[in-house]
């Protein structure tokens, strides 16, 4: 019996956010709104995302001992996240800078701090957290050799859940245990570094998979995603809404799938599901505060 139905091990950021007409080019200087302060980081989102649907969720993190880590301990346990993993000290809470135009895309900034210093040893130091997890979650907004030590403290049976953001090559024994590795475009191109896959993106699922992962899925925006297996490639459709903010949109899919997944879901279901939570976050504007309940999700 598990503890948890899902373990998110990531980074933590306070996410500081100015709307603008337009994103400035090199050396130009536009006037934004008023800045607002919102938790983020994409461990934190993903543990808020799974908690708010219903998932039993802990998060294994680090902050500082700062106003910022409190905001975000706050809000991980309002959402009824486990913090017992969040550690605090080291470095300021990790920040990011975040600009959103009138469509609602975003530009990013991140400054890692105490994300950062969230060390294999911590990992070594949680495994009780993992032993306990039926799925495991990851990013890259924290050290590669801590993924890497998640990866090698998994209890057997546990799933592993990959999102490789903020992109780069990754060793065979991470691909390896990806069940499934989630990418968008970008995210693809770099961990294929450039390989040439055809310009479909059912050819880079497939050139991903050749990589080593048990399964992956490619997000596509509003056009949905792509899952990819040894059972071959799948469309899963988008839910049409119109988008407010897309901050934190990517975190919400990858943990409604990860806990998806978890219960027992086919990777195609838990993928048609996750999309209707990213659909439902981006109607509203944050990241943790647009991440919706099930009747929410069910509204769509």
């Amino acid at each position: 019996m598990y503890d948890y139905d899902l373990l998110v091990v990531g980074s933590a950021n306070a996410d500081l956010v100015i709307g603008v007409e337009r994103r400035p080019g090199a050396g130009e200087t536009v006037l934004g709104s008023d800045l607002a302060v919102h938790p983020g980081g994409k461990g934190a989102n993903q543990a808020v995302a799974a908690a708010r649907l219903g998932a039993r969720t802990a998060l294994l993190a680090r902050v500082g001992d700062d106003a910022h880590g409190r905001l975000l301990l706050d809000s991980q346990r309002a959402a009824g996240v486990d913090t017992a993993g969040v550690l605090a000290g080291g470095a300021p809470t990790g920040v990011a800078l975040i600009t959103v135009d009138p469509s609602g895309d975003n530009s990013i900034v991140v400054s890692p701090g105490a994300n950062g210093r969230l060390t294999p040893q911590d990992v070594r130091s949680a495994g009780g957290l993992l032993q306990a997890s039926r799925v495991v979650s990851a990013q890259l907004e924290i050290p590669l050799e801590s993924v890497v030590e998640v990866v090698r403290s998994l209890a057997p049976g546990s799933r592993f859940v990959l999102n490789p953001s903020p992109p780069r090559p990754l060793p065979a024994e991470v691909l390896a245990a990806c069940d499934p590795l989630i990418v968008n475009e970008h995210e693809a191109k770099v961990i294929l570094d450039d390989t040439p896959a055809g310009a479909a993106p059912a050819d880079w699922a497939r050139a991903l998979l050749a990589r080593g992962p048990r399964s992956v899925v490619v997000t596509l925006g509003a056009q949905g995603a792509l899952v990819a297996s040894a059972d071959g490639v799948a469309q899963v459709p988008s839910v049409e809404v119109e988008a407010v903010d897309t901050t934190g949109a990517g975190d919400a899919f990858t943990a409604a799938l990860a806990w998806r997944l978890g219960q027992g879901d086919a990777l195609t279901e838990a993928a048609a599901y996750a999309a209707r939570v990213g659909a439902a976050a981006v109607t509203k504007a944050g990241a943790q505060e647009s991440y919706p309940t099930p009747e929410e999700v069910a509204a769509l």
